[in-house]
């Protein structure tokens, strides 16, 4: 049986939704105490590739459990008044993301449009993790 939606028009239609910034602006970003960049790539990505300093890392698996308050995997960084800038690879995950955060009232979130891949290119900073 055929897919009635495949990825490609689920990121379209969360890319319609959501803000996406450039990773420019996202390089311009960091650094700043009210912004927390959120990086929801496997781990095997992390320690291969590295990470933007100073990121959470947030299993996509989990993201949604460590949004709700009232979930037992409640993390407390989603309640405070942050701008929180998501990022995987290469925005697809992120952008998916974006769109579910949003859904579940989760203020002042966006993401990376190219992910890590277009952070790199951009010149940003990156974290080595040491574990290649």
């Amino acid at each position: 049986m055929p897919l009635k939606i495949g990825v490609k028009e689920l990121v379209q239609r969360a890319e319609s939704e959501i803000d996406s910034i450039a990773a420019e602006d996202a390089i311009a970003a960091a650094g700043y105490d009210n912004v927390l960049f959120i990086d929801l790539r496997d781990v095997r990505e992390l320690e291969r590739e590295g990470k933007i300093p100073g990121a959470k890392h947030v299993p996509r698996g989990m993201l949604e459990f460590w949004i709700d308050p009232e979930s037992p995997y409640h993390k407390t960084y989603f309640q405070e008044k942050l701008r929180f800038i998501f990022y995987c690879n290469l925005g697809w995950r992120s952008a998916l993301a974006t769109q579910s955060a949003q859904t579940m009232g989760l203020e002042n979130v966006c993401h990376i449009r190219g992910g890590f891949e277009a952070w790199k290119a951009a010149g940003g900073t990156i974290q080595d993790l040491g574990k290649k």
